[in-house]
């Protein structure tokens, strides 16, 4: 069972139709009289980060990949709640200097407050994170609409090089090494296009469990489907020199998650528009496919319109 059959089995009927949940099928809580919008994200040890070697990156990582879900849904944060469970070994003063230092350094860049939370004593280290803003609105998924354009920003990928890098499963230069790791605990949240994406944006999600996966999700209960391009699928310069070099598959790499681009569908219309805003935030946005009419038609295809398959298409939570 993975977390959307247990969601949709055990826990969907217990919001009583309440319009706020979503139906439990979207990243945030939103209550349009209120204004109210809030994402609620947890973090285990060995499954979200690998240890805790090193605390103020491993907070930045909590912190910036709990935010993205609001910035991608057009939403400003403003509070953020932090619950941890964790033991003496976890949480010694040295520890605890860095948590608060790096919490410190995101507050001042992304202009949220920590507000309130909860600490228990545990075997094992987690992190639970509430994040709210308000918003008149916000994007939905499952709003994709036919003939939309499907966009990512940033690049895919430098995450999980940063994780293999740090499990020492790729043998790369320091410098490179460096570069990737950066990438995974310090991801580039799109924070500066929050306002202009409730301008262009049909649906939207970030891609915090992978491409595919996080696609999949955005049109999960639409009778539509998916068209890629896969050359257009965006990689930065360094990687694309591991895959050359290594000799490493493009494919077995875009999808793997810890990347929290945002991911959305647009009108047709608002192409010129999107790419105006791209060049003035000096942001990169890429065009990397469509939404097509009817279930059961997704399709990725490369420059010669030969159809790929991607093995790696993502993270999924399964309880069995």
């Amino acid at each position: 069972m993975h977390e959307f059959e247990l969601i949709n089995k055990y826990f969907l009927k217990l919001t009583n139709n309440n319009k706020s949940s979503l139906k439990l099928n979207d990243d945030v809580f939103f209550d349009t009289k209120s204004k109210t919008v809030v994402s609620v994200d947890t973090y285990v040890e060995g499954i979200h980060f690998i240890n805790f070697k090193k605390p103020s990156l491993v907070i930045k990582k909590i912190i910036r990949s709990s935010i993205s879900d609001l910035i991608s849904k057009g939403v400003t944060p403003k509070y953020y709640f932090i619950s941890a469970s964790g033991n003496k070994k976890n949480f010694t003063k040295k520890n605890l200097f860095q948590i608060s230092k790096s919490l410190k350094e995101e507050q001042s860049r992304y202009k949220i407050t920590l507000s309130g939370g909860d600490t228990v004593y545990s075997s094992k280290l987690s992190f639970s994170i509430t994040t709210i803003g308000f918003s008149n609105k916000i994007i939905y998924r499952n709003n994709t609409k036919v003939n939309d354009d499907i966009y990512v920003t940033g690049n895919l990928g430098d995450s999980y090089l940063g994780l293999l890098s740090l499990k020492k499963k790729i043998n790369i230069s320091k410098k490179l090494s460096r570069y990737f790791i950066n990438q995974y605990f310090k991801p580039k949240i799109r924070f500066k296009l929050t306002k202009s994406l409730n301008i262009f944006a049909n649906s939207s999600i970030d891609t915090s469990d992978g491409l595919i996966v996080d696609l999949e999700k955005l049109i999960n209960k639409q009778n539509n489907s998916y068209l890629l391009f896969f050359d257009k699928i965006p990689i930065s310069k360094n990687l694309k020199f591991i895959i050359n070099s290594k000799n490493l598959l493009k494919k077995n790499i875009i999808s793997k998650g810890d990347d929290y681009q945002i991911l959305f569908t647009a009108s047709t219309k608002f192409r010129k528009f999107i790419k105006k805003t791209s060049h003035s935030k000096n942001l990169k946005i890429t065009k990397i496919g469509k939404i097509l009419k009817g279930r059961g038609k997704s399709t990725i295809i490369d420059r010669n319109c030969k159809q790929i398959k991607l093995n790696n298409r993502g993270y999924l939570h399964r309880f069995n």
